[in-house]
C-alpha cells in the first residue's frame, strides 16, 4: 500500500522511517498557500521532503509536488463550513488549541520544519487568547471571515479574524488530503493525534470512505 502524509509538508525523520518501513511509497504535498481572497492568503515555503531525502526520491519511495496553492472551490468552501459548523468538530479543534503544542505552532507560529521541530518550545502568546473554551461555541464561517480580511481590523474583529482563518486553514488541510487521497488512491497517514481525530469526525459525520491511519510519536 501507498500513502499520503498529512496535513504538513514536511516530517520528522523518525516518522519517517516508520512510515517507509509500513508503505512503498510515501506522498509529500507542497506547503499549503491558501489564498482566502484575492487580497490575502498564506505563503508557500519552496522546500520539499526530497530536499534531505534525494535517494529516496530516486528510488520511488519518496513522490512529492501535491500542489494545494490557490482560492478555495465552492466545493471546499460548504466541505469547510460544515466543519465549523460542527460541534463535535469544534470541540475537537479547541481542544486541540488548548492541549496540543505542535497543533498551536503549526496555526500561529513559523511552519514546523525537520530543523526546529520541538514539542519542549516554549508556547508563543499569540495562541493564549484563544485558550477559553467559549470559543468553540463562537460562530464562524468562510464568507465571516473573507469579510473581516477585507477590513482594516482592531481589538476583538482581529482576534476573531485570527481564530476563523486558523479553523478555516486547519478544515482546508484535511479536505484537500481527502481529495488528494481518493485522486491517488493512499492511505492518509498523519503523526498529528490531533488532525487524525479531526479527518477521523470529518470523514465519519460525511461517511466518506477513507483509510485514515496514525504514527505515535514516542520520545520525539
Amino acid at each position: 500500500m501507498n500513502a499520503l502524509y498529512y496535513p504538513f509538508h514536511l516530517c520528522h525523520d523518525r516518522t519517517l522511517e516508520q512510515l517507509l518501513a509500513d508503505y512503498q511509497t510515501v506522498h509529500f504535498r507542497d506547503f499549503m498557500a491558501l489564498q482566502l481572497t484575492p487580497m490575502m492568503g498564506t505563503t508557500a515555503f519552496p522546500d520539499r521532503m526530497g530536499d534531505y531525502h534525494p535517494d529516496y526520491v530516486k528510488a520511488g519511495r519518496i513522490i512529492q509536488g501535491h500542489n494545494l496553492n490557490g482560492a478555495m472551490t465552492p466545493e471546499t468552501v460548504l466541505a469547510v463550513n460544515q466543519d465549523l459548523g460542527d460541534p463535535q468538530w469544534r470541540y475537537l479543534f479547541q481542544e486541540s488549541l488548548i492541549h496540543d503544542r505542535r497543533f498551536q505552532r503549526g496555526l500561529f507560529a513559523a511552519p514546523l520544519s525537520l530543523s526546529t521541530e520541538s514539542v519542549d518550545a516554549q508556547p508563543d502568546p499569540e495562541w493564549f487568547q484563544f485558550r477559553d473554551k467559549e470559543w468553540e461555541h463562537e460562530s464562524f464561517d468562510v464568507k465571516m471571515v473573507q469579510d473581516w480580511s477585507r477590513r482594516r481590523l482592531q481589538g476583538e474583529e482581529a482576534t476573531r479574524f485570527e481564530y476563523g482563518w486558523a479553523l478555516i486553514k486547519t478544515s482546508a488541510s484535511l479536505h484537500y488530503t481527502i481529495r488528494l487521497c481518493h485522486q491517488l488512491n493512499v492511505v492518509a497517514v498523519t503523526d498529528s493525534s490531533s488532525h487524525y481525530h479531526l479527518l477521523k469526525r470529518t470523514s465519519d459525520r460525511e461517511q466518506i470512505a477513507l483509510h485514515n491511519a496514525c504514527v505515535k510519536r514516542e520520545g520525539y
